[in-house]
C-alpha cells in the first residue's frame, strides 16, 4: 500500500510539473487546480496510512489498560459482554481524539474570492467533544459568522477572500475531537478563521450540554453551556454587526 502511494505521489508531480508549463502558455488554470486536488487526495491518503500505523500501537496499549480498569472496577472481563469492551473503548477514544494528531486550520486554504463583504454566516453546525476535566463528551451545535477581509491587506475595497462553506464543519470537528473545555474549543475556532482567512471580523457562538454536570456530581440534566469568541469588527461591534449577528441566530445579547 506505502509503495502504490509513493509510486501515485511520484506520477503526480510528474504531471504537475507538464500542467505548469503548459499553463505558463496557455493558462489552463482550470487543468491545474484539478491536478492539485489529485495531489492533495494523495498526500492525505499517505498521511492517512502514517497515522493509522501509528494508531494501532497505541490502540493494543490502550486495549491492555481499560481491561485493568474493568478488573479495578470488580468487573469480570471474560464474561460474554465484556470480552471485547476494552478493544472498542480504545477505538472509542482514539476516533474521539484523532483532531490531537492534525492542523484543523488547514481546511481553510482552500479559498476563494468574492466581490461582497457582506456578512456569511454558516449555523448549526454539531459537533462532540471530550471535557478534559473528566474525559466524558460534551455536545451541541457551532455559529459561525464573518466578515470577509480584503485579498490586499493594505487595501480596503475587494475583492475580498472568503473559503468554502463546507470547511467550516470540518474545522469545529478537527477542533472538537480533542479534550479541552468548551471555553478553549470555541476561542480556537475563533482564532484559526482569524489567521488564515484574514476577515474583518469573526464570532463564534457554540451552545452544548456537557455530561460532566448531567451525568454525575449535581446532576443538572437540564443546564446548557454558550460559549462566544469575537475579533475584529465584532469585537468593536461596529455598525452594530455584533447585534446583527446574533439577532439572526435569534440569540439573545445578554
Amino acid at each position: 500500500m506505502r509503495l502504490d502511494l509513493d509510486r501515485l505521489l511520484l506520477v503526480v508531480g510528474d504531471v504537475k510539473k507538464s500542467v505548469d508549463l503548459l499553463a505558463s502558455s496557455f493558462q489552463f488554470d482550470e487543468l491545474r487546480e484539478q491536478v492539485e486536488s489529485v495531489d492533495d487526495e494523495a498526500s492525505d491518503l499517505l498521511d492517512s496510512e502514517k497515522y493509522s500505523s501509528a494508531t494501532q500501537g497505541r490502540q493494543f496499549e490502550m486495549e491492555y489498560h481499560f481491561q485493568q480498569v474493568l478488573k479495578l472496577l470488580g468487573e469480570d472481563i471474560e464474561r460474554e459482554g465484556l470480552r471485547e469492551t476494552p478493544a472498542r473503548i480504545a477505538k472509542a477514544w482514539l476516533e474521539m481524539t484523532r483532531g490531537l494528531h492534525e492542523d484543523p486550520s488547514h481546511y481553510l486554504l482552500k479559498q476563494f474570492t468574492s466581490n461582497s463583504d457582506n456578512m456569511v454566516i454558516v449555523r448549526d453546525i454539531p459537533f462532540s467533544s471530550i471535557c478534559e476535566h473528566h474525559f466524558v463528551p460534551f455536545v451541541g451545535t457551532c455559529h459561525i459568522g464573518y466578515i470577509p477581509g480584503p485579498i490586499d491587506p493594505e487595501s480596503l475595497e475587494g475583492p475580498y477572500r472568503i473559503t468554502g462553506l463546507s470547511k467550516f464543519p470540518r474545522l469545529v470537528n478537527g477542533y472538537a475531537a480533542r479534550p479541552q473545555v468548551q471555553e478553549e474549543l470555541t476561542d480556537q475556532i475563533a482564532s484559526a478563521i482569524d489567521s488564515v482567512l484574514n476577515p474583518q471580523g469573526v464570532m463564534v457562538v457554540m451552545e452544548a450540554a456537557h455530561m460532566c454536570m448531567s451525568l454525575r456530581g449535581v446532576k443538572a440534566h437540564s443546564a446548557g453551556t454558550i460559549t462566544s469568541s469575537v475579533r475584529g469588527l465584532f469585537a468593536t461591534n461596529v455598525d452594530g454587526v455584533k447585534n446583527e449577528f446574533l439577532q439572526l441566530l435569534k440569540i439573545s445579547d445578554r
